[in-house]
């Protein structure tokens, strides 16, 4: 597909966190309103600042040197601030990262928390710091995954494409899990529904379907170790899940 599939990867990466809302959605004021307000304001203006940014790239450029470029961005500033504009993005890119790297440490930990909370044999990272009002064990083990992820990825990009499958897998698995739930707990009360449901979800399905097959493939290709690994930690995690759940309801019975 002339690289449509690794591009829509890396693009798809830019506004990854739109979802991430949802992490945090027990500690937010007023869910059934400020949860939407957050998630469609988040995504407008990330794709808005996108958009705009490379419209500067290509006025500046132009598609052939924006194209070939290794480094867009210090070029685009150097055609008006030649002397400062290599020190003056890498300011820009380190505040920009710093902020991104808050909120995912904030919201990232929150998924391995409520694991731990749920379930005996993670019960560890389901402890709540009262002192610091935040749960330490896993932000500990979530900042050590981070950099065993990290360490054998080796580059920002192969970071991001040993990732993909995982993450389009589970988004995957999130909107399907929409039709499992309204099926089976059709009267539970919800403090935020699916807009344009089933339409809506149908789409990201579809959409996920898609990516999943795209970062999959592109792994077989250029990466078959790190998607070999990939998929035996995936399965080593389910395999683990089944084990103490089984141990747990033999438990209570």
């Amino acid at each position: 597909m002339g690289g449509l599939e690794l591009a829509l990867i890396l693009v798809l990466f830019t506004y990854g966190g739109w979802n991430e809302m949802a992490y945090v959605a027990a500690e937010i004021k007023r869910p059934e309103r400020n949860i939407v307000r957050a998630l469609i304001t988040g995504t407008v203006a990330v794709t808005a600042l996108y958009v705009l940014v490379n419209i500067t790239f290509l006025h500046t450029l132009g598609y052939a040197k924006t194209a070939a470029s290794q480094a867009v961005a210090v070029e685009t500033v150097s055609a008006v601030f030649p002397d400062i504009a290599g020190r003056a993005i890498s300011i820009l890119i380190c505040v920009s990262a710093l902020g991104a790297v808050n909120g995912l440490i904030f919201t990232g930990a929150r998924i391995s928390y409520a694991l731990g909370a749920e379930h005996n044999a993670f019960r560890g990272l389901g402890r709540w710091s009262l002192r610091f009002g935040t749960p330490v064990s896993a932000l500990i083990a979530q900042g050590c995954l981070s950099l065993v992820i990290v360490l054998f990825a080796g580059s920002f990009i192969d970071t991001i494409l040993y990732t993909a499958p995982v993450v389009w897998l589970f988004f995957l698995a999130t909107g399907m899990s929409v039709f499992v739930l309204r099926q089976k707990e059709p009267g539970t009360q919800r403090s935020y529904k699916i807009t344009g449901y089933p339409v809506t979800a149908i789409i990201f399905c579809g959409c996920s379907v898609f990516m999943l097959y795209s970062s999959v493939s592109y792994a077989l290709r250029n990466k078959p170790v790190g998607l070999l690994v990939m998929t035996g930690v995936l399965l080593l995690g389910v395999l683990v899940y089944r084990f103490t759940e089984m141990k747990g309801k033999k438990a209570r019975a």
